[in-house]
C-alpha cells in the first residue's frame, strides 16, 4: 500500500480524535470554541488531502478540496455531499475576520457534522486497507 496514504489515514484519525476531544469541552469557554474551530480546520484539511490520495490510488485525479469531496461522495465514501460542502464553506469562513456569532454558528455546524466525519473516516480507512 502507498505509505503516504497510510500516513494520511493515520494522521486523519488522530486529528478526528482531537476534534472529538475538543467538542467534549464546555462551550462556556470561548477558548474551547476557538480551539475546536482550529482543530476542525486542521481535520478538514487532512480529510480532503487523504481523500485526494485515496482517489488517486483509485485512478481519479482531483486538484481542489471541492473536487476531492465531490468525487469521494460519488464513490460512496461520504453520505451527504451538502454537509461536506457546508464544512468546506465553514472552513473558508473561519479564515475571514473573526466574528463571535459566526464562530458560534460554525461551532454548531462542527458539532452536528462530526458524526458524518467519523463515518466517512471509517469508510476511507476500510477502503485504504483494501489497497494493501
Amino acid at each position: 500500500m502507498n505509505s503516504k496514504l497510510d500516513q494520511s489515514v493515520a494522521n486523519l484519525g488522530r486529528a478526528l480524535d482531537r476534534l472529538e476531544e475538543a467538542l467534549a469541552e464546555p462551550t462556556t469557554n470561548k477558548l474551547a470554541i476557538d480551539g475546536t474551530i482550529r482543530r476542525f480546520e486542521f481535520a478538514l484539511e487532512l480529510f480532503w488531502k487523504t481523500l485526494k490520495r485515496l482517489l488517486a490510488a483509485e485512478g481519479i485525479e482531483t486538484a481542489t478540496p471541492r473536487q476531492a469531496l465531490k468525487q469521494a461522495w460519488q464513490a460512496g465514501w461520504l453520505d451527504s455531499e451538502a454537509a461536506w460542502l457546508q464544512m468546506l464553506k465553514d472552513r473558508n469562513e473561519t479564515s475571514q475576520l473573526y466574528n463571535e456569532d459566526i464562530a458560534r454558528r460554525i461551532y454548531e455546524h462542527i458539532h452536528n457534522n462530526c458524526p458524518e466525519m467519523r463515518k466517512a473516516y471509517d469508510r476511507v480507512r476500510e477502503r485504504a486497507a483494501t489497497l494493501s
